[in-house]
């Protein structure tokens, strides 16, 4: 293991990522994930509280970044950040110990915050109690709202009302919604009564434009309270994440956040004008759905995205300005989550399965489709008509012109919000795992965006399989597994004495002991030997060519729980935290790793490096 506190080790550790080429290590924890302290885990982790940032220490000089999970407000009954808002951001990552002391002039009392604490359901365990906290959050901040009021501090006040200015084109919109759950009694706005209520941001005529109107200034003033209180709220977050931002860059590290390609109830009902209507955004069929993945997120109208000129329509200022905002609050980068819902995106009609079969297709490669072929960038002779259109390699060829279509989105949204806040492409990560469209692949290349290779889903039949140790080039982002994957040590356990195991053990021999002389006898101890192969898909890891190395907490924890099975619902997803004695665990043996990372590529590399690989064996 490395022992975090050394600066011996540390030294050794980041001389060995230079020498084997990395320029990124990158630590991957969603804030709900962080530890506590023990006197103050009211149940969820944040970034902010002083659990957060004595991880933050730890972390200090040995990880470059901290990839986190997507920021937004999640529903009370769906604890998934993957379905967060764009704009809002999580009321539970505030930390509430901080509104106790003389910082905020203890708007929220110590008695409230301590029986928070005690009552935590799942106190001295690594675990989030979602449910209880989200409703102890709301009462907490509530009370501090109130405190606030009559305070009436003027700095904080003046600092209040700057920040509703500058952010009031979402920030309007979001607390108005919190003022219309509460007059509904469901933050689901497809089940308000009131027809008014659901479009007041999507009128069909001049006449709705009046009424719904007079509407919002009606419940405005009716929720004048709870509107102000919403907007406090996401004040006070965002003061607070300012802070510890300023933290981590005094410490040399990056925050990268997480774009979903979900948009969140709130935000649907609030941009639902720029939606296609009757339209969802899924998964086509494959290998773990025969049916597809019926995700019913909206999608964005590609007749919103440009003007006919092609600049931006009102859809693509959306975006760009959601782009903007996550990189100007994350120096670190966006990982843009299903890279292919923002290039290549797979539709399916409302009510019916995603499958071809019942109108699915993709909404820009459809040239066929009697509905989405108006859409369309790929032409009919660019298809393999013999493929379905769920087949990744469909679309067979596309000129330069149509690439620079498919891309456009990339170009003048994403890549140019990176760069009108002062970052390059290279801050961009690109989830691209599992289906890659022709499409998506000609667009990633073209733009030379940085994708992921995910070493655990390597298919250890195919020798040019590109997740494979040897086939990883260096532009790219390499881990073993992300927040939907078991722990390596979990699917090290399953592959011990099984012929995928042996098979992807043979694999691992020929592109890491290509020089040893009786590989057969590697074979056979790593094949019967859990920790041995492990260990072995840890170097791989680092053994590779990939300039930027992530690494999930629970792989470098060695913890054995896994934070979320995809298809699964349940308290055990998005539950599970870093223990709050992490300091005291067993982290993965980085000396060790790297030492092997470098004898692995080589006795003519690893000559070069012999007085490292001396220093590292010393380490270990």
């Amino acid at each position: 293991m490395v022992c975090v506190s050394d600066k011996k080790q540390i030294t050794a550790v980041r001389k060995a990522l230079k020498t084997l080429g990395k320029k990124n290590f990158v630590f991957i924890m969603h804030n709900g994930s962080f530890p506590a302290i023990d006197s103050e885990n009211t149940g969820f982790g944040t970034v902010n509280s002083n659990g957060g940032k004595k991880f933050l220490d730890y972390a200090a000089g040995l990880f470059d970044a901290i990839q986190m999970g997507p920021a937004g407000k999640t529903k009370s009954s769906d604890s998934s950040p993957y379905t967060g808002t764009i704009f809002s951001n999580n009321p539970l990552f505030i930390d509430l110990k901080e509104l106790t002391t003389d910082k905020w002039f203890h708007i929220l009392s110590e008695e409230t915050f301590n029986n928070i604490v005690e009552n935590n359901p799942n106190k001295g365990k690594n675990k989030t109690s979602y449910s209880y906290i989200t409703k102890q959050q709301a009462l907490a901040l509530s009370e501090a709202y109130d405190n606030f009021i009559k305070l009436n501090n003027q700095t904080l006040n003046k600092e209040f009302e700057a920040y509703k200015r500058e952010n009031d084109s979402w920030l309007d919109k979001d607390s108005l919604y919190e003022a219309l759950t509460i007059e509904h009694g469901t933050d689901y706005w497809p089940n308000w009564k009131n027809k008014t209520d659901k479009n007041l941001f999507n009128p069909k005529s001049y006449e709705e434009k009046i009424e719904y109107g007079k509407r919002i200034n009606e419940i405005s003033k009716k929720y004048q309270k709870e509107i102000d209180e919403y907007k406090f709220i996401q004040f006070v977050l965002n003061k607070q994440n300012i802070e510890t931002k300023k933290l981590a860059d005094s410490k040399n590290i990056k925050m990268i956040a997480d774009r979903q390609v979900a948009f969140s109830d709130r935000d649907t009902w609030a941009y639902q004008s720029l939606f296609l209507e009757g339209w969802c955004l899924g998964c086509p069929p494959d290998y773990f759905s025969k049916d597809g993945q019926a995700w019913g997120f909206p999608v964005i109208d590609p007749e919103k995205m440009y003007n006919s000129d092609g600049s931006l329509g009102e859809a693509g200022i959306l975006m760009k300005n959601l782009y903007k905002k996550m990189f100007r609050e994350n120096p670190g980068g966006v990982r843009i989550d299903h890279i292919v819902g923002l290039i290549d995106p797979w539709v399916y009609k409302s009510g019916k399965k995603p499958i071809p079969e019942q109108g699915a297709g993709r909404l820009y490669s459809s040239p066929e489709h009697p509905e989405l072929a108006k859409y369309a960038i790929a032409k009919i002779e660019d298809l393999d008509e013999t493929l379905t259109a769920d087949k990744e390699k469909r679309v067979k060829s596309l000129t330069d012109e149509q690439i620079k279509l498919y891309g456009r989105l990339i170009e003048k949204i994403v890549i140019a919000a990176a760069e009108e806040e002062g970052l390059t492409k290279d801050s961009i990560v690109c989830e691209d795992l599992g289906t890659l469209t022709n499409p998506v692949a000609t667009v990633m290349k073209k733009y030379e965006l940085l994708g992921m290779k995910l070493t655990q889903f390597t298919v250890p039949t195919e020798d040019d399989d590109p997740y494979r140790c040897k086939n990883i080039s260096n532009k790219c982002w390499a881990m073993i597994g992300t927040h939907d994957n078991q722990p390596v040590s979990v699917w090290a356990k399953s592959m011990i004495n099984t012929h995928e195991g042996y098979l992807h053990v043979k694999n691992l021999v020929e592109d890491l002991f290509a020089e040893e002389q009786d590989k057969d006898a590697i074979i056979v101890k790593m094949t019967n030997d859990m920790e041995f192969l492990k260990e072995t898909k840890l170097v791989e890891l680092f053994a590779n060519h990939a300039e930027n190395i992530q690494i999930f907490f629970t792989d470098f924890f060695n913890m054995t729980q896994t934070y979320n099975t995809p298809g699964t619902s349940g308290d055990k997803n998005w539950s599970l935290r870093l223990p709050n004695n992490f300091e005291e665990m067993q982290t993965i043996n980085l000396p060790l790793i790297l030492k092997k990372a470098i004898i692995a590529r080589g006795n003519e590399f690893a000559e070069a490096n012999k007085e490292l690989i001396e220093e590292l064996n010393e380490l270990q």
